[in-house]
């Protein structure tokens, strides 16, 4: 978890990598359905252009059918969910239901500041038309409006691993990876 622009996704493949489990990103399953034109892309599009979470009805499917498949079986690393607390219950019934256990939560931390600068950043080099700097400042309202409530949530259950998301990559993944090693710890 953590604000726009904090390294979640960059972060969640090198960490899914080393455990050997896939990280699913909801954003990567939103662009992948609208590159495709898809009936749940389109949907998805409307709310990503105006800078607006997705629906939790169609967030909530795609996460439930992805967790479901043969390579989450072992294990996996969401980036990007749950955002909302509804989202939260909904993803506690899902593990139920497979089996799976909450292990922990990383939560990468940065100025507001910085983060609005490498969205920019990335929205320039990546060519993504829906990191515009009005819909970079509502992301991160959102962030702080929805998501932010979550981390007490998780921090109550003993399950927060907050790490600083500035500075090298690989500086940043051995803080995560520290600070997991706390998380199973306690």
């Amino acid at each position: 978890m953590g604000p726009p622009g904090a390294g979640k996704g960059t972060q969640a493949q090198i960490v899914a990598d080393r455990f050997g489990i896939p990280a699913i990103s909801t954003g990567d399953i939103f662009r992948a359905n609208v590159a495709k034109n898809t009936e749940l892309g389109i949907e998805a599009k409307r709310y990503m252009d105006a800078g607006e979470y997705v629906p939790d009805s169609v967030t909530n499917l795609m996460v439930r059918n992805r967790i479901d498949e043969e390579d989450a079986v072992k294990g996996f690393l969401l980036d990007g969910y749950p955002r909302t607390l509804a989202q939260v219950d909904e993803l506690d019934g899902m593990i139920a239901y497979t089996g799976h256990r909450l292990d922990a939560v990383v939560v990468l931390t940065a100025e507001p500041a910085e983060l609005v600068r490498r969205l920019a950043d990335r929205a320039h080099k990546e060519g993504r038309a829906d990191d515009t700097e009005d819909v970079i400042l509502r992301r991160q309202e959102l962030y702080l409006e929805q998501t932010a409530p979550l981390i007490d949530v998780y921090r109550k259950r003993g399950l927060v691993c907050e790490v600083d998301g500035l500075g090298e990559v690989e500086e940043v993944t051995a803080r995560i990876i520290e600070g997991l090693g706390k998380v199973e710890e306690s």
